[in-house]
Order: C-alpha cells, then structure tokens, then sequence
C-alpha cells in the first residue's frame, strides 16, 4: 500500500506529550507530525471537527528542544486497540512562523520517516 500525502510526515521516536493549553491537561502523545498537522494517541476521546490549542516540546537528534504552541482542527478519530486510547488526527490552523520553522526542521532530520 502506497500512501500520497502533500507534506513529508515524520514518526516520534520518542515520547512527545501533548498538553490542551485550555486546560492545561495531557491529552496525549504524538504519533507522527508534518508541517501540516499531526496524529496523535490520546487518553480520552476528543470532539471531532473540534477546534484545540495545543502544546509539545519538540527537539532532539540534532534539532535543539523547542515549546511549541499550535491552533488546530480535529479531522478524525478512531479507537486503537488499547481500550481508552484513540488515534486522533489534527490540521494544523495557526503556528508561529518560527515554529514551523523548527518543526521543518524537525521532520527534515533522519529517523522514522514517512514519505
């Protein structure tokens, strides 16, 4: 199976926490990022088609650590095979210039690539 995608996606290799800045709970951790969104593993269902303000600290194999801040839209949702976990995935709507930046950066650097 082939997958078409419009930007270059990235797994985490490392445990990257997601925290809601609304609530300032975990919601969960990172799956694979692009400079377009994300997929993340959550702890709890989400509302779909949701607006959030989201936070994770982003860095490591070359690319210094950096708190990055985005706006983003729920698009889907799914259960996982762990009961209260759930596949989550998020369009990027708002990130500052100088972090998308970083997270380009971040998904340019060898490790768990994605086409």
């Amino acid at each position: 199976m082939s997958e078409h995608r419009r930007a270059k996606r990235k797994r985490a290799q490392e445990n990257i926490d997601v925290v809601d800045t609304m609530t300032e709970h975990a919601v969960g951790r990172i799956g694979n990022l692009s400079e377009n969104g994300m997929m993340m593993q959550a702890t709890a269902p989400l509302i779909e088609d949701a607006l959030y303000q989201l936070r994770f600290t982003l860095g490591g194999n070359g690319v210094p650590s950096r708190v990055m801040e985005v706006g983003a839209h729920q698009l889907w949702s799914e259960t996982t095979h762990v009961p209260g976990q759930f596949w989550c995935g998020f369009r990027f709507i708002d990130i500052a210039p100088a972090d998308a930046e970083h997270l380009i950066r971040w998904v340019e650097q060898p490790g768990g690539q994605f086409d």
